[in-house]
């Protein structure tokens, strides 16, 4: 009771500062939906209640003081969940993370930018959620299948220990750079990323580009797989990955266009080897109303240095707006895997095969 009474009088006095300083900011995504998976597994197909499949399900707090003189300091904390399980998101049986999507904290100008440390998302991530039509979610997730879905995992999707600078936008120009620390002891290289970032905004145009470069990185498991990368039980597959990603929208109003490329080169594969990675996204947004849409992406992903190492997916996606906050949705995608490879599937070889619907609301 005493434990009750006193978490819930700290709980009060933090609630009663930030509305003191009026500058502290809850928010968050809950989002949950039915779906349908046939992705050869010889079990058979899947049914199931998924946790955020039109947005990653979150709850943040975003804050700001001002130090005067125009100089800011700012933070975010971002907690990732599973509503369908109540579980951490961004956690691994040997990670767990309470803010496992965004925490940082830095200090930001209108004149000379911002500076933030602490786990970020990465100029890959940003552009691409950009010029993806389904904006790396529903059936038509585009990180999933660009990199052989290495876009889906860290360190391309979010980087520990990082320091990021990025500068005011001018006349729609934004750009960024940030550093990874690897923090393996005798080594500063090893587990280091750096990546750039450059966008220019400005209706109708909206234009992407990022480079990354990670040492020794862990592969996900299919693309270890088709490239014959050994793991053991205690030390995952890993390649030092570089990558580029260029790409952009255009709105004609009646729709809006989407194109993008990135080329990745994983080296150090053992003995020696590198292989190469090309990725294409076509897609269209188009508002048939005020309130509701319609998306459509196709995307190709090939493995250079694999005999049959393509993945091609055909999406097709809906959202309707209940309210500026509640959206239901729907979305289904068809991935052909050839012979060697096995993006977001069972086995390599594969077709997968994905239905989902649901709503979602944010606050």
């Amino acid at each position: 009771m005493k434990k009750t009474l006193l978490a819930l009088a700290v709980l009060g006095a933090f609630a009663g500062v930030a509305s003191a300083q009026n500058n502290v900011t809850v928010y968050g995504i809950a989002d949950a939906g039915i779906q349908y998976r046939n992705d050869g597994n010889p079990a058979g197909k899947t049914w199931s209640l998924e946790s955020g499949q039109l947005n990653s399900n979150r709850i943040g707090f975003r804050g700001t003081e001002d130090l005067g003189g125009g100089l800011s300091a700012i933070f975010t904390l971002e907690n990732g969940y599973n509503i369908d399980t109540g579980t951490l998101g961004q956690s691994t049986p040997t990670t767990q993370r309470l803010f496992g999507r965004q925490a940082w904290v830095g200090l930001s100008s209108n004149s000379f930018g911002s500076v933030k440390l602490g786990r970020q998302q990465t100029a890959l991530f940003y552009g691409l959620y950009a010029i993806d039509p389904f904006h790396i979610d529903l059936a038509g997730n585009a990180d999933r299948i660009f990199g052989a879905g290495q876009y889906f995992a860290d360190p391309l999707y979010r980087t520990d220990n990082t320091v990021n600078y990025a500068t005011p936008t001018i006349a729609g120009f934004t750009g960024s750079l940030s550093y990874a620390f690897g923090e393996v002891p005798g080594s500063i290289s090893t587990a280091r990323s750096w990546g750039a970032g450059a966008s220019y905004v400005n209706s109708p145009l909206n234009v992407q580009i990022a480079y990354q470069k990670s040492n020794t990185a862990p592969l996900v498991t299919p693309l270890a797989t088709a490239l014959g990368v050994p793991s053991t039980t205690t030390a995952p597959a890993t390649a030092d990955i570089r990558t580029v990603l260029v790409g952009g929208t255009w709105d004609f109003r009646v729709a809006k266009a989407h194109l993008g490329y990135a080329n990745t080169r994983f080296d150090t594969l053992g003995g020696g080897r590198s292989t190469k990675d090309d990725n294409w996204l076509v897609g269209a947004t188009v508002p048939i109303t005020p309130i509701d849409a319609v998306l459509a992406s196709w995307i190709r992903n090939n493995v250079k240095d694999l005999p049959s190492g393509k993945t091609n997916q055909y999406a097709l996606g809906y959202t309707h707006a209940l309210s500026r906050r509640t959206s239901l949705y729907t979305s289904a995608a068809y991935l052909k895997n050839d012979s060697s490879i096995g993006v977001n599937a069972f086995a390599p070889g594969k077709n997968v095969r994905l239905f989902n619907v649901g709503v979602r609301h944010m606050f």
